[in-house]
């Protein structure tokens, strides 16, 4: 091997990895080490770096001087012979982005731990798994996708090969006593992965699973694209995400959204899980292996831009739930109740009439993932609006093709182009390839969707599929819209401040603060603790501002640091900023259940 790592949890208390990495023909000048910045799915510089301790190099069991050069390189002094790095790795990230170690578990991504070597990074390597010392450990087992060469039957533990170094860091790495179970989709062999303090019902997950994936890998065409698969789910409290790899997915997610034993019912919990199941497994197409040039190869020192987020996380967004809906896990009025919350969390950010889709990805590493206070009222998301687009496009590909084609024709067209030629995306030939696939001119529709803040004309378009779409002021704060039997056009605004709370134990912290609002405009701000409204103890402000009418003063108490901050705020009626949705009886269309 160019390049052979040991990696062993040397203390789950102190949450510390060992890592060796030995190199059998250093560089003449001296070796130079290099630890990745970000990993890919995730758009923001990271500084993996930082948690690297007590690295230490030597030659022929003597010392070797390392040098480092920058926040992640480092060099060591020329030697003949094999050179060898010990250090260690501090993994206390419950993320999906990182590394993680406790008496519990352990996982780790090979961008938080292994070190690449420069001029090595297309070379065959290997890593050998350690099992943790001591008998509290001895239940242990490893999940991964990377490759065996020899491994403990039972356990797991042993050595494992990647082709070159971006393989090898596209395999998480799952350790501890979770639970395992096997199932099949299209022939492929799958496991689902399990760890974690739960009680579910883990047949049915995998039962629902397969349906997911046996739909997406149909809509693409057989065979997959991989020749096994892993998911590898962490459940907790709070807790909610997923990072796509090649062959695996690192998923975290509430305990209680996994499915209960005996319950028939998809609960809202279940159902944003298997939206995340189902997101993560369709980036194996798009964005794993389709991508944009500007990831090809990945450039992991630093930050990689380009306009086509919206199209490798939007698209995306749009099938995971409709995958749901295909595979036959849900009904259609479950489907476009999920399509009108989206439409109702776009609509409510203030920053989609500020910036465009190609703005939002191409700044995704500055602003979609270092949001603050004031990000509803300057960005606008290209996983949501990016939903909404390719929802907007599927419809109209549909109208003027006269249902012949829709924008599955298009993903499928862009997946044999990338088998035929294995290359990434120009900026722009995702729109070139689905103007030659549907033979429309689709040039107005991406200026106005992509290019400028204008509306979606997502009514006219969903008209054409038998649904009326309508806006209406929210019910409640928990009002995120849904599908109706009939739309009150006259449905009157409820009085209103304009913010976005959180518990806070002097009352409710300002979490948002919404541009045009009563807040704003009273000059409150977002990080304000409010404790009183007109006199009385801020806890429920939908049930203190319900006798209110739009129109009406309130005296607001709060705290901005620790200067008490007392203003008057003329409260305004909701906006019509909630979708409701209805079927048109007798519709007839295709749209949503059918391809």
């Amino acid at each position: 091997m160019s390049l052979a790592y040991t990696i062993r949890a040397a203390s789950c208390e102190a949450h510390r990895f060992e890592v060796t990495l030995t190199l059998a023909r250093p560089a003449k000048q001296g070796q130079i080490f290099r630890l990745p910045t970000w990993i890919p799915g995730s758009y923001m510089i990271r500084e993996f770096a930082r948690h690297i301790v007590a690295l230490r190099a030597e030659a022929g069991g003597k010392p070797v001087a390392i040098t480092q050069l920058d926040k992640a390189t480092w060099q060591a002094e020329p030697v003949k012979g094999e050179l060898t790095l010990h250090y260690e790795v501090y993994a206390f990230d419950l993320s999906v982005r990182g590394a993680y170690l406790d008496t519990s578990r352990g996982f780790f991504n090979g961008t938080s731990v292994f070190l690449s070597a420069d001029g090595y990074e297309s070379g065959p390597c290997e890593v050998e798994i350690l099992a943790p010392k001591g008998k509290a450990y001895e239940e242990w087992k490893v999940a991964t996708a990377l490759t065996a060469v020899d491994v403990k039957k039972k356990s797991g533990f042993g050595r494992y090969r990647a082709a070159n170094y971006d393989e090898l860091i596209d395999h998480p790495v799952e350790l501890g006593e979770f639970e395992r179970v096997s199932f099949k989709a299209c022939g492929v062999p799958h496991e689902f992965v399990v760890s974690g303090r739960y009680k579910a019902d883990l047949k049915r997950l995998v039962a629902d699973t397969k349906k997911i994936c046996e739909w997406q890998i149909k809509l693409f065409g057989e065979p997959a694209p991989f020749d096994h698969y892993v998911f590898m789910l962490f459940v907790g409290d709070n807790i909610y995400g997923g990072l796509e790899h090649r062959a695996s997915t690192a998923l975290v997610a509430n305990r209680d959204d996994l499915p209960a034993s005996g319950a028939t019912e998809i609960s809202d919990g279940y159902l944003q899980l298997l939206g995340l199941i189902s997101h993560e497994y369709f980036h194996s197409w798009n964005v794993k292996r389709m991508k944009p040039a500007a990831f090809t190869p990945y450039d992991l020192t630093r930050e990689n831009h380009t306009t086509l987020l919206w199209a490798f996380e939007g698209i995306t967004s749009y099938y995971d739930d409709l995958a749901l809906l295909r595979a036959g896990l849900i009904d259609e009025n479950r489907y476009l109740g999920l399509v009108a919350k989206v439409i109702t969390g776009v609509e409510r950010g203030a920053g989609r009439l500020k910036q465009t889709l190609v703005d939002s990805s191409l700044t995704a590493w500055t602003k979609y993932y270092r949001q603050d206070e004031n990000s509803p009222n300057a960005i606008v998301s290209y996983y949501t609006k990016g939903s909404l687009v390719a929802l907007a496009l599927d419809l109209l590909i549909r109208r003027d093709t006269q249902g012949r084609q829709s924008l599955d024709d298009v993903m499928r067209a862009l997946w044999a182009k990338w088998l035929a030629d294995g290359k990434g995306l120009a900026e722009d030939e995702w729109e070139q390839v689905a103007a030659e696939v549907t033979g429309l001119d689709l040039k107005p529709f991406f200026d106005l969707a992509l290019r400028s803040t204008a509306e979606l004309p997502l009514a006219e378009l969903l008209a054409t599929q038998g649904i009326d779409l309508a806006l209406t002021p929210a019910e409640s704060a928990s009002d995120r819209g849904g599908v109706v039997e009939s739309i009150d056009t006259k449905a009157r605004g409820r009085a209103t401040l304009g913010v976005k709370t959180a518990a806070d134990p002097l009352g409710l912290k300002l979490v948002n603060v919404f541009d045009g609002g009563a807040a704003q405009a009273a000059g409150l701000s977002g990080g304000d603790v409010l404790i009183a409204v007109d006199g009385l103890k801020a806890a429920d402000l939908d049930r203190q501002l319900a006798r209110f009418e739009p129109g009406d003063t309130v005296r607001l108490y709060a705290f901005r640091r620790d200067e008490l901050q007392v203003v008057d705020a003329k409260l305004l009626p909701t906006p019509a900023d909630t979708c409701r949705l209805r079927r048109i009886p007798d519709a007839g269309a295709a749209w949503p259940s059918h391809g």
